[in-house]
């Protein structure tokens, strides 16, 4: 048996797969926006979330894979409310396109799963000057989520139904700077750097959550912002990282979750009935869990925040 078929508290675990948590979730006339939703854990979670009825934006990078993959789910779900539009999480003006082309489609939002995400072998730059995968992973959805944010207050209060916003997070978020995250050290070219990049860009996902929960929380309104753990998912995350990649191929048959299995905490901590309420948490196999130190650090996600406001500001 592997070490996460043991159930938590929730009655599930890490080897439950997205449609076995989300089983009688009844969630017709609900709207989410899914990034990266044309291949791996993100596609999953747009099939799993359209078979329970939700009409499904996919915010993609690749429009012609994100038509292919919605006339996937049509072929399997018919009826299911998709639409592609297109989305470059690296280019702040992308983003700001992204949410106009949204807003022109005239639905309410009632669910934001900020679950797209890049790993580069080298540290590059994004067209807006920004480490690329601090770009991709956090600064875009930092943008999307104020962007996006103001139908989703609009949607709450007139449905009184809960607006949920899920950022997808890593166990990476512990391989980061001794002191948290140092971001006048992200433009260090050397591979080592990228990497420590990539886990600072997955701890600033959960920071976004803390911060984010605390500030609606403030404002009084009815949305909850948590981050989860994925788990190890076989996807093309690794592709630019030859050894992690080929490590994957090797062992991961053994070690990792399914595609399947992959989505499941998503799409519980989006529609499930147990998590209403629950706000500035993280979670992993479909259960709370405890993050880093850095990660639970409320002067360091208040911090990101000024700095992440000002880069989307400048």
């Amino acid at each position: 048996m592997c070490w996460f078929n043991r159930k938590g508290p929730s009655g599930f675990s890490g080897a439950s797969t997205a449609e076995e948590v989300t089983a009688g979730v009844d969630a017709r006339g609900l709207v989410a926006v899914i990034t990266g939703a044309s291949s791996g854990i993100g596609l999953e979670t747009a099939r799993v979330m359209a078979l329970r009825g939700v009409r499904v934006v996919m915010a993609v990078r690749n429009v012609a894979a994100g038509h292919r993959a919605s006339e996937a789910i049509r072929a399997e779900i018919p009826g299911a409310g998709i639409h592609v539009l297109e989305m470059d999480l690296s280019s702040m003006d992308s983003v700001r396109r992204f949410a106009t082309e949204f807003e022109a489609l005239n639905l309410p939002l009632n669910i934001l799963i900020n679950n797209a995400g890049i790993m580069t072998r080298n540290c590059t730059r994004s067209m807006d000057g920004l480490e690329l995968q601090f770009a991709t992973n956090h600064i875009g959805h930092f943008l999307l989520t104020n962007l996006l944010l103001e139908n989703m207050k609009r949607t709450s209060s007139e449905t009184g139904v809960e607006g949920r916003i899920v950022n997808v997070s890593s166990s990476a978020h512990f391989v980061t700077y001794p002191k948290g995250i140092c971001f006048d050290k992200v433009k260090e070219p050397s591979r080592f750097i990228s990497l420590i990049a990539y886990g600072q860009s997955k701890l600033a996902n959960i920071l976004h959550s803390t911060e984010l929960s605390r500030v609606l929380k403030e404002d009084g309104v009815n949305i909850s912002a948590n981050a989860v753990h994925p788990g190890v998912v076989t996807t093309n995350l690794f592709r630019h990282r030859t050894i992690i990649n080929a490590l994957v191929k090797s062992i991961g048959r053994f070690i990792h979750k399914t595609v399947e299995q992959g989505a499941a905490t998503t799409c519980y901590v989006a529609l499930h009935s147990q998590v209403t309420g629950i706000s500035g948490k993280y979670f992993s196999n479909c259960n709370l869990d405890t993050p880093s130190s850095q990660a639970s650090n409320a002067e360091l996600a208040n911090k990101l925040w000024e700095f992440s406001s000002k880069i989307v500001s400048s």
